[in-house]
């Protein structure tokens, strides 16, 4: 088992309990300044195309599963509207907005904001780009569920 990572290694991305279970664990092996290119099979995966970032040379590997971590950066710049984000960049919802300075400028309903609703009316975030989530994908399925519901709801009364 491989785990690729485009940094030398996993310590900016990864607590450090991680980083030596996974190092203790004879079977995996670290590979930094990677990045796969290309994933390729014909009804299921088969093999992946991999690039050596500082070479730019590629190899091609056997793989018959394949799990994508995106990080622990939630990547919000783009959002350009008026949500309130804590300081590492996550999106505060619900309740938790009224802690803020900026929420009573921002918020313009009489009522308080739903569970997953963001500082602005009716954009709702779920998952690992919410402060405070529970970062796992059952969570984050479930998060989503949740949303629609209170997209459905939050239509309702906008009508």
């Amino acid at each position: 088992m491989f785990i690729l990572i485009r940094k030398e290694d996993l310590t900016s991305t990864m607590s450090s309990y991680l980083i030596d279970q996974i190092a203790g664990t004879e079977n995996i092996t670290v590979r930094p300044k990677t990045e796969i290119i290309e994933a390729r099979g014909s009804d299921r995966l088969e093999e992946l195309v991999i690039k050596d970032i500082e070479t730019g040379n590629t190899t091609e590997e056997k793989a018959g599963a394949l799990y994508i971590f995106i990080g622990a950066k939630p990547f919000t710049d783009w959002i350009k509207m008026d949500i309130i984000k804590d300081s590492k960049g996550f999106i505060e919802t619900g309740r938790e907005l009224k802690n803020h300075d900026n929420f009573s400028r921002i918020w313009k309903l009489e009522r308080d904001p739903y569970l997953l609703e963001t500082s602005c009316a009716g954009v709702f975030a779920a998952g690992d780009v919410r402060a405070n989530a529970m970062n796992r994908v059952a969570a984050a399925v479930g998060e989503g569920s949740m949303a629609i519901s209170f997209v459905h709801k939050y239509l309702a009364e906008v009508k």
